[in-house]
C-alpha cells in the first residue's frame, strides 16, 4: 500500500463512510404485518393490533398465556378459572342447618309410632339408638333417617347442585374440574360421606371435623365429603 496522499478530492479506495451499499444490503426489511416489531403486535409482550397470544396474555381476556384467564400457568389449569368465587364458610354452616331442620321436623313427627323416644334420655343422642335392645320399630326408624337425609341430599345436589338451604344461602355444589352439576354418583358420595357416620356413631364429632376441615383447607374449602366426591361449594346468583 502507498504512503503517498490520495489526490485532491479523491476518496480513498477503503475509506468505510464514503463507500456505495452493496447490491440488497443498504434496504431495511419491511415491517412485518403485526405492526412494527420484530415479534408482532407492537412489542414481545403483545399489546397492539394482534397481540393476543403473547406469553402474559395482552388480548381479549388474556388467552394464550400462561398468567391469562382460562391459561395453564405453571401449576396447570386452575380448576376454578372463570367459576363463580368459592361460597363464604358461614353461609354454608346456616346452609347446612337449614338442610337439617327440614329434614329433622318431620322425622321427629313419623318417630312418634315408631315408639324411637321410648329410649332416649337427656344425655343420650342419636348414636344411642344404634345400641342392643333395639325394636324392630326403631331399627326402621334408624334407617329411614338414613335414607331421608343421604337421599335429600343426593337428590337435590344432582339435580342443580343446591339443596333448599344452599338455594336460600345463594350457593351451589359443583365438580371441581369443571364446575358442571354433580352427577348421581358424586353426588351420592358426597352425601353418605357427609351424614353417615354422624348418623351412626359420631353426630357430633364428624360435623365438628368437617367444620375444621372445611376452614383450615387450602385452596378450595373442601371437607372430606367435597374431597370424596371431587366437587367444590361456590356462589350461585339468587
Amino acid at each position: 500500500m502507498s504512503n503517498e496522499p490520495p489526490p485532491p478530492g479523491q476518496p480513498p479506495e477503503d475509506d468505510p463512510f464514503r463507500k456505495k451499499p452493496q447490491d440488497g444490503g443498504g434496504t431495511p426489511p419491511p415491517p412485518p404485518p403485526g405492526g412494527g416489531g420484530p415479534y408482532g403486535g407492537g412489542g414481545p409482550y403483545g399489546g397492539g393490533p394482534g397481540g393476543a397470544g403473547g406469553p402474559y396474555g395482552g388480548g381479549p381476556g388474556g388467552a394464550g398465556g400462561p398468567y391469562g384467564s382460562g391459561g395453564a400457568g405453571y401449576g396447570g389449569t386452575d380448576p376454578l378459572a372463570g367459576m363463580p368465587p368459592l361460597a363464604d364458610s358461614g353461609r354454608r354452616v346456616l346452609a347446612r342447618l337449614i338442610d337439617w331442620f327440614i329434614i329433622a321436623v318431620p322425622l321427629a313427627l313419623l318417630g312418634i309410632p315408631f315408639d324411637i323416644y321410648t329410649r332416649m334420655t337427656d344425655d343420650s343422642d342419636i348414636a344411642d339408638m344404634w345400641g342392643e335392645g333395639n325394636s324392630g320399630g326403631q331399627w326402621a326408624f334408624q334407617l329411614l333417617t338414613i335414607v331421608a337425609y343421604v337421599g335429600y341430599d343426593t337428590l337435590m345436589t344432582k339435580k342443580n347442585g343446591q339443596t333448599l338451604g344452599k338455594r336460600l344461602m345463594g350457593m351451589r355444589v359443583a365438580m371441581l374440574n369443571d364446575g358442571s352439576v354433580p352427577s348421581t354418583s358424586a353426588a351420592l358420595t358426597r352425601a353418605m360421606v357427609l351424614w353417615l357416620p354422624a348418623l351412626i356413631c359420631c353426630a357430633c364429632l364428624w360435623p365438628l371435623l368437617l367444620l375444621i376441615l372445611i376452614l383450615v383447607d387450602k385452596p378450595y374449602k373442601q371437607g372430606l365429603h367435597d374431597k370424596a366426591a371431587k366437587t367444590v361449594v361456590v356462589s350461585a346468583a339468587q
